[in-house]
This record gives structure tokens, C-alpha cells and sequence, in this order.
């Protein structure tokens, strides 16, 4: 099964963020989320894997997450990938410098960023994409990382 245009995605994405508070309150709520769940999967030990040893099980789910991003632009991959590693490093910093446990922090973050996101949705008046299709959770920070890219005149 081939995977929709990321273009499509971004558009159908885009039609329940357009009003400029809910898409502020995206900027800030959606980037804090994938954070917080970096972090989140951060916090869950190791596990042994058949033939790989013992992996991480953020590595893994990254690892998924950026085949999906792969199957749709290897720009937008890289991208991801980049601000991932940001995401994990930032959350091993915390779980070595901060008074509070990890999966604590991230937990208080996943859910206050989407509380935000919630008040934001009921601003614009439409119910967030994923309750159509959870695939618009991986959509969404990508969504972002395009607008960004179209400003600066990167090609995905």
C-alpha cells in the first residue's frame, strides 16, 4: 500500500488549523508533546531483542517514526530525525539534572500540552485531526517542520 502524498496529509491536516490562536497554541503544544513522549518512551528500560541484543525502546519507536517519515520525504525524515535527537538529548539531560523523575516531567508536559491543544481546537471550532485518523499524530509535528522549511526555502 502506497502512503498518501504528504502534501494531501498536510492539507487535510490544515483544515481544522487555521484559525492563528490554534495554530500558536500548535507551535508550542505539538513540539512539547512529541517531546514528552521521547521522553516518556525515554523513561521505559531496555528490552532484549531477537538477534539485536538489548535496545532501547525509544530507539525503537524512533525507528518506526522515521521509516514513516522516510516513505514520505527524506527531507522532512532528516528534519524529524534532527529534532528527535533534540528531544531525546533534552530528555536525558533532565533525567540526569532534574529534582523529578523523567517519565514525571513528561507526563505533566503530555498533559498540559494537550489540554492547549484541546482549548486551542475549541477555539478554531473543529475537532483535531487524529480523532478522524491517528496517523495525524505523526502528521502534525511534520505539518509544522514544513511551514518552517517553506520558509526558509528548504525543498521536501
Amino acid at each position: 500500500m502506497t502512503p498518501r502524498p504528504i502534501e494531501a496529509l498536510f492539507d487535510e491536516y490544515g483544515e481544522s488549523h487555521r484559525n492563528p490562536v490554534n495554530v500558536t497554541v500548535h507551535w508550542i503544544a505539538v513540539p512539547l508533546i512529541f517531546f514528552s513522549v521521547v521522553g516518556l518512551l525515554a523513561s521505559i528500560p531496555a528490552i532484549q531483542v531477537p538477534y539485536l541484543g538489548r535496545l532501547a525502546v525509544v530507539v525503537l519507536a524512533l525507528a518506526g517514526i522515521f521509516i514513516f517519515y522516510m516513505r514520505h520525504s527524506l527531507v522532512l525524515a532528516i528534519g524529524m530525525l534532527v529534532f528527535a535527537s533534540l528531544c531525546l538529548g533534552g530528555a536525558r539531560w533532565l533525567e540526569g539534572h532534574a529534582p523529578w523523575p523523567l517519565w514525571a516531567i513528561c507526563l505533566a508536559v503530555f498533559v498540559v500540552a494537550w489540554i492547549a491543544q484541546f482549548i486551542g481546537h475549541g477555539v478554531e471550532g473543529k475537532k483535531p485531526s487524529f480523532l478522524r485518523d491517528l496517523l495525524f499524530l505523526l502528521v502534525g509535528p511534520a505539518w509544522l517542520l514544513a511551514k518552517l522549511y517553506r520558509k526558509l526555502g528548504v525543498t521536501y
